[in-house]
């Protein structure tokens, strides 16, 4: 396989510069660094910023903008996180995001994507950033960074087989969120539109059925607290262990990966001190992107929470997948976005969430929602596992076909 320079097979530059009073409250999405790595892993993006299609066109049309194949590195404070441009319309930030286009057809774009995702891949380039405060790979870094490159039938060959991974992981992520979908639209029919089994024949009073309550949230908790800060009590950075923050979760799932910060076992212990977290319990953002929610399937003995997510858990009067979609639920979710405080950071206050109100339906009728809506919760955690598996897989193949040592058969 012969070592070349990248900057001999593509174009590497940035993007015309964007202004922050030229971001709009909707129009053509724009990324920065934090927006790459949460597209990476999930599909939603916490905070979106836009510009105008108006400031889009004119610079589309004169610079240009990423297109199908391109591919974005993010190259300042976090760096080496590539991502591969899909059938997409955005810009993007320029200096901490760094842009491949222009490939020749000696390179197939794909393969140097996963040449850049690989572990070697991305070490012996972040060899070559340079600054400690703020670490960066410039430009002519990359121009003159020295990839592996093997025929192009070969290349084709090593990016369809890793592909076929991020396929089916995709496809998964479809079928998840059509069962979350599902599971939501359940629990909307059954107590938002009072259309639940019997509901023919079911008295009411107060324009409640019979039966039912108005009640605050922290009346179904037997547990809510939050994690913790390092400010005084642990290390980041030390030891095998996730912290997860708000940027960790998403999709109504949280990624224990690269992009979670370390902490060793002590901190771990110190941690769950205060939010004693279990499996069953559920995870809430109470800071900045208010309202992801998470509801605990995996051994908790790895990982923990920060200051700003808290952890509820259900009492005897509800089940924890009824606790859970009334925490995805529009009602809530505009309440918590209506009573947050703050302005560069804002948040919903412990007090503030335990005092909203809503309807609780008999004991008999949760446990009925639980049975029907249980199934789909179940499948959702059947499905990311696999998700897992098929990670866990292309990670460990991807370093073996991207360095030779396993050969291709084109």
């Amino acid at each position: 396989m012969e070592y070349v320079k990248l900057g001999n097979y593509c174009t590497i530059t940035s993007s015309k510069r964007i202004f922050a009073h030229q971001y709009v409250a909707k129009g053509i999405p724009f990324y920065r660094s934090k927006e790459i790595i949460e597209k990476n892993n999930k599909e939603e993006i916490s905070d979106p910023l836009f510009i105008s299609e108006d400031v889009f066109k004119e610079i589309s049309n004169k610079y240009g903008a990423p297109k199908e194949g391109d591919i974005l590195l993010t190259s300042v404070g976090t760096l080496g996180i590539p991502y591969f441009v899909k059938n997409e319309t955005f810009y993007f930030k320029d200096g901490n995001l760094t842009w491949l286009k222009d490939f020749s057809n000696r390179i197939f774009s794909r393969y140097i994507y996963y040449w850049l995702s690989s572990s070697f891949g991305k070490a012996s380039l972040l060899q070559k950033a340079i600054g400690s405060s703020q670490p960066a790979i410039t430009i002519e870094i990359l121009k003159r960074y020295k990839i592996g490159l093997p025929e192009i039938s070969i290349q084709r060959r090593i990016a369809s087989i890793l592909s076929a991974y991020d396929n089916l992981i995709e496809n998964n992520n479809k079928r998840i969120r059509l069962l979350e979908q599902m599971a939501e639209n359940l629990y909307k029919e059954w107590f938002v539109r009072f259309r639940f089994p019997g509901h023919e024949n079911a008295e009411f009073e107060n324009g409640l059925p019979k039966g039912w309550e108005k009640v605050t949230l922290d009346k179904v908790l037997s547990k809510i607290t939050t994690g913790l800060n390092p400010r005084k009590n642990f290390k980041l950075g030390e030891g095998g262990n996730y912290y997860v923050t708000i940027k960790n979760m998403g999709d109504n799932n949280i990624f224990l990966d690269e992009n979670c910060d370390k902490v060793n076992d002590d901190a771990i212990k110190i941690i769950n001190r205060r939010s004693d977290l279990r499996k069953g319990d559920i995870l809430f953002s109470g800071i900045g992107t208010i309202g992801r929610v998470y509801l605990i399937t995996i051994p908790t003995n790895n990982w923990n929470v920060s200051e700003s997510i808290f952890t509820l858990r259900a009492n005897e009067k509800v089940s924890k997948e009824f606790l859970y979609l009334l925490l995805l639920s529009d009602k809530l979710q505009f309440y918590c976005q209506q009573h947050a405080q703050g302005v560069a950071q804002p948040g919903i206050r412990m007090s503030e969430l335990k005092a909203f109100r809503f309807c609780l339906p008999t004991f008999d009728l949760i446990t009925k929602f639980t049975k029907s809506v249980s199934g789909l919760l179940s499948s959702i955690h059947t499905i990311r596992k696999s998700n897992t598996l098929l990670a866990r897989q292309r990670d460990l193949l991807l370093p073996r076909l991207m360095s030779g040592k396993l050969e291709v058969n084109v």
